[in-house]
């Protein structure tokens, strides 16, 4: 229930000094303390969080300078959800790559469809893929790699959503499509410079622009370096695939000459840095985990496109040697469903059942629920490197946070919140999310039905132009 001050203060308030205050909430911080409160209260001012504690304590000092006092009722609040890894203009795909093998999926049907996508079929993809992770309680993501950085922007900008947006890089390799196969090394960074210079800290400094890397098979050694470098001038992230299947690592191995795969040859060129996320990491073996905790590189852990065509990361392993490991849903072609809710869930169990194929014994304890909240939450700040601004709720943060309705038929009983957040929770209950101080979901209500039906014509026609046939399933007629 919300309830606004009716004075003179409040009337001639504009949004650069709005001031809230949500209370009657259980508010799970993520703070380095891990506090939680069963009866609390933040005070946000404009775009960042000034004060969080007992809901007494908020309302008795900072009751008379709220414009807005909301009374959340119970609900649980905390802190945006941040997906590591997303290809937001794969969107109109979702469905197109089910039930084939990584290098099919990617030569006969994704690249295909990228190389076709204009920046308005960019634009519409982000804009679907958008409300969806909203939903889901996201407030900022990693874009893992995209032909139209200005159309994702365009997106990103109108949702309200906070992100690492990043072109695909590639220069060299099989299957590429012609339009991309005449790309020079040059080009590729100058591309992405200029992309920087034209979109990063925009959006009210919610857009930030990161370099990018597909996978080793399409990088030569050269644009790896010069990445790094351009990269470390201009103080921005690098996202790259990492050691994704077996035949990325005997690639690597027959033409890289080094002895394992991926990440030991990164580790040859000195291409490990505390700025490269590192999307799915699975296959590695225990040199290369040290490798990449010894560097700082974060890990973007994605359970569902990982069980799906990938295999099992050594998650637990990653976690022991203090990696920051973060979680992500990937792409609709590899996942279908882009709910950071349901990679928390799974996170969990799998990392539990990977115990029983590696020791033959169970292990409950693997991943408690408090790790994978972490790892959507904070874990996911570090790995974007914004957790100087968000990630958690604590004063001088930014205001990006969730509000969460445990009051149904899914949650309940509420025993142990963080349990429930991790392993009850559905999107059904996200009910409104905040990003920049600003409500960009409201009661579960986003953006017009337009924009669904404008997805299913730009889909269509993209398919066609990418000559895409799909396989008659069931014989459907």
């Amino acid at each position: 229930m919300e309830k606004k001050k009716n004075n003179s203060s409040s009337s001639s308030s504009n949004s650069s000094t709005m001031t809230t205050i949500l209370h009657n909430a259980v508010i799970v911080t993520m703070d380095s303390e891990s506090r939680v409160f069963r009866n609390g209260a933040v005070f946000i001012e404009h775009d960042r969080i000034r004060a969080v504690g007992q809901s007494a304590d908020i309302l008795q000092q900072f009751l008379l300078l709220a414009h807005q006092i909301v009374d959340l009722q119970g609900q649980i609040l905390l802190p945006g959800f941040v997906n590591t890894h997303v290809h937001s203009s794969q969107q109109l795909a979702r469905g197109i790559a089910d039930d084939v093998d990584l290098m099919t999926w990617l030569h006969d049907r994704i690249w295909p469809y990228e190389s076709n996508m204009t920046e308005e079929d960019s634009y519409i993809s982000t804009l679907l893929c958008g409300i969806e992770l909203i939903h889901s309680g996201v407030t900022c993501f990693a874009e893992a790699g995209g032909q139209h950085v200005t159309g994702m922007a365009r997106a990103v900008e109108l949702l309200g959503l906070r992100a690492c947006l990043v072109e695909s890089i590639m220069d060299s390799g099989e299957g590429l499509p012609v339009s991309w196969a005449v790309r020079t090394t040059d080009d590729c960074i100058q591309s992405q410079k200029e992309l920087y210079e034209k979109h990063h800290n925009t959006a009210d400094g919610r857009i930030r622009v990161w370099f990018g890397i597909r996978q080793i098979m399409n990088s030569t050694e050269r644009l790896l370096l010069e990445t790094r470098d351009t990269a470390r001038e201009l103080n921005t992230g690098i996202n790259m695939h990492v050691a994704e299947i077996p035949y990325e690592n005997e690639l690597v191995m027959n033409t890289r000459e080094v002895d394992h795969g991926t990440v030991t040859y990164l580790e040859k060129i000195g291409f490990l840095r505390n700025n490269l996320l590192s999307a799915h990491a699975v296959w590695i073996n225990d040199s290369e985990i040290g490798f990449l905790s010894r560097a700082g590189v974060k890990v973007s852990h994605c359970p569902a496109a990982a069980m799906r065509m990938l295999g099992f990361a050594p998650i637990k392993e990653m976690l022991n040697l203090g990696i920051c490991v973060s979680l992500g849903t990937d792409g609709a072609p590899s996942n279908n469903r882009m709910s950071i809710v349901d990679e928390m869930y799974l996170a969990s169990l799998i990392n539990k059942g990977c115990e029983v194929f590696a020791n033959g014994t169970t292990d409950p304890t693997a991943l408690p629920a408090e790790t994978v909240l972490r790892m959507a939450s904070i874990n996911g700040a570090k790995t974007v490197l914004w957790d100087d601004e968000i990630g958690s709720l604590e004063a001088g943060k930014k205001a990006d946070m969730v509000v969460v309705d445990p009051f149904s038929w899914s949650m309940i009983p509420v025993h142990d919140c963080i349990a429930n957040l991790v392993n009850c929770m559905r999107t059904e209950n996200v009910v409104s999310v905040m990003c920049n101080g600003q409500w960009i979901m409201k009661d579960k209500k986003i953006l017009n039905r337009a924009i669904l039906s404008a997805a299913k014509q730009v889909s269509r026609e993209l398919l066609e132009r990418a000559g895409i046939k799909l396989p008659n399933r069931m014989n459907v007629l």
